[in-house]
């Protein structure tokens, strides 16, 4: 395959000699396809390699971006098959299965889908990002929840090794005594998908009703994923089942609502693990969206050296939360990891002589030590209330989930001002414009001046995988144009997410922070009292050493923790 690829590239002038052996090389010394070799050094185009082998061999080219592929044509092939010989089945006549390939002279690939699905392979040509895109939209990140497995599973009466924590502390495991013999197949379903997701780490699972489907999606590492696509017969018996365990009213289908699972899930290593679910039901015009936040200790860290500050950002960092008393603000869009990010500091301070309290909404995640309150608007036990109430309980440090309003704000202020250190949280897009935000909210300058010590702005981006990340080759001129500075784009070898079995063939696993950390130094404080601009703030906290969330970015790329693609996503040009 290998050597016949290369010379009709060749033939087709895309590809010198020189080339070929580079490309040969690389595919030694990683272990992939000679196709996906010269793709990952830049020497041929996915779209050229299709289109070059589709002039010489005689195959149709097609663009899959332009084909409904049938449910019942894409459950012919496993997700495990496709994604290994990077296939994709488009079309099934009679006998005659139309198969999508990068390269239709691979025999052995023909013969092998030949006798696994009986029928006449019809080989077309297709891009390989093409192909891939394919797979990820019809095969999802994982191909143990699509509907036919699971409806299989259902029917099988599988065990799903789940149980349910009540709030009374009465428990029923199912992994021990198995579903009763009249138990709804639903019920499997639901436990199921809350199981598989829990493995897979994703942080949320989303439940979304339309005209004639019913979707189920995980997000994992920040990015949604459909895991199941399903007859609108299974939408009231699914939604039910998620708002019965959620402990919400399912006679109420108009109105918003909020409930908590607590699970219990048996593990493939047979140990058990507690995970806590923050459920949200919100009526559309198809019926009820539920979306369960998973809130999984195990994926929460604490460690202030494991999120992702840089050196001289950490220094900062804990500089800051060693003073005694002001005001410490993080920022960020929601999502970006905030709450991790106050968690870790708290922790850090967490000592016996000291009298922390924080007030949440909710509160995610128990930390032993901590006096934690969950805000409950509708009694009037808001952000603001719960600040006044912790003055007098003898306070050293206190946590405010968000500073959403003036009241919050001052109660904050004052409270720095006494000699407590706050943290708290803003949604801004970086550190000198929360300086302009708490402006926005009638704060006096002198009053931010004297009391914020630190902002620290943050992203989550998607880290790469480590086994199957592949160099990524540039110009230098592109380098620059993303912040590289000369020098730096003649020597820096970014890395591309390729995808393998170990991380559901995204390419990513896990995620890491960006961060800006501005501290409010003698001079920051003089611009801010003069009510400066937000780009003059920026401008001298840069001439002071911060590093911006770009920069960061850029850092995270040198060392190949991230791709070019997710820190340009999260960030812009300084």
């Amino acid at each position: 395959m290998g050597s016949t690829l290369g010379e009709i590239l060749m033939r087709e002038k895309l590809l010198t000699a020189d080339e070929l052996k580079s490309a040969q090389e690389f595919q030694r010394k990683h272990d992939v396809s000679l196709g996906s070799s010269i793709i990952a050094l830049g020497l041929v185009t996915s779209e050229e390699m299709a289109q070059g082998l589709s002039r010489h061999l005689g195959y149709p080219y097609i663009n899959l971006d332009h084909f409904e592929i049938p449910p019942e044509v894409v459950g012919l092939i496993q997700a495990d098959v496709a994604k290994k010989y990077m296939i994709m089945p488009v079309q099934r006549i009679r006998s005659f299965l139309t198969l999508a390939m990068v390269d239709p002279t691979d025999l052995d690939v023909i013969e092998d889908i030949r006798f696994r699905t009986g029928l006449s392979i019809q080989p077309v040509i297709a891009a390989e990002s093409g192909i891939a895109g394919a797979i990820h939209i019809h095969y999802g990140v994982s191909s143990a929840l699509r509907p036919k497995h699971v409806i299989e599973d259902i029917e099988l009466g599988e065990d799903s090794k789940v149980m349910i924590v009540e709030d009374n502390d009465e428990e029923l495991e199912a992994a021990e005594t198995g579903p009763p013999a009249d138990e709804a197949p639903v019920i499997t379903m639901v436990n199921t998908i809350f199981v598989d997701a829990i493995k897979k780490g994703a942080s949320d699972v989303h439940f979304e009703p339309y005209e004639k489907t019913f979707r189920v999606r995980y997000r994992i590492d920040g990015v949604l994923y459909e895991t199941m696509n399903l007859s609108m017969k299974f939408r009231d018996p699914v939604l039910s089942r998620v708002k019965i365990l959620s402990n919400m009213n399912i006679a109420e289908k108009r109105l918003p609502q909020d409930g908590r699972i607590k699970m219990r899930v048996r593990t493939e290593k047979n140990a058990r693990k507690d995970v806590d679910m923050r459920v949200s039901s919100l009526p559309t015009i198809f019926g009820e969206k539920i979306v369960a936040r998973i809130l999984d200790r195990d994926m929460l860290k604490i460690d202030l050296t494991q999120l992702g500050f840089e050196p001289e950002s950490l220094e900062i960092f804990k500089r800051a939360i060693a003073r005694p008393w002001g005001i410490i603000l993080v920022t960020g869009p929601t999502g970006s990891g905030k709450t991790n990010t106050l968690y870790s500091a708290v922790s850090t301070l967490n000592a016996l002589e000291k009298n922390i309290m924080t007030a949440e909404d909710p509160v995610e995640f128990y930390i032993p030590g901590i006096n934690q309150v969950n805000i409950k608007e509708e009694i009037n036990l808001n952000f603001a209330t719960a600040l006044r109430a912790f003055l007098r309980q003898d306070p050293d440090i206190m946590l405010v989930g968000e500073m959403r309003d003036i009241e919050t704000v001052d109660v904050a202020i004052k409270a720095a001002l006494t000699g407590h250190l706050v943290f708290s949280t803003l949604h801004t897009n970086d550190s000198a414009s929360t300086i302009h935000r708490l402006m926005n909210m009638n704060v006096e300058p002198f009053l931010i001046a004297d009391s914020v010590i630190l902002i620290a702005a943050q992203r989550l981006v998607r880290r790469l995988c480590k086994k199957c990340a592949l160099p990524h080759k540039l110009s230098a001129k592109m380098f620059q144009e993303i912040g590289f500075s000369p020098e730096e784009a003649e020597t820096v070898t970014p890395l591309q997410a390729r995808g393998c079995e170990a991380c559901n063939h995204t390419g990513y696993k896990g995620r890491t922070a960006l961060f800006e950390v501005m501290e409010v130094t003698p001079a920051i404080r003089d611009l801010i009292l003069a009510r400066a601009q937000v780009k003059d703030i920026k401008k001298k906290a840069v001439e002071q050493g911060m590093t911006t969330l770009r920069r960061s970015g850029l850092i995270k790329i040198k060392t190949g923790t991230t791709t070019i693609e997710e820190v340009l996503r999260e960030t812009v040009k300084d």
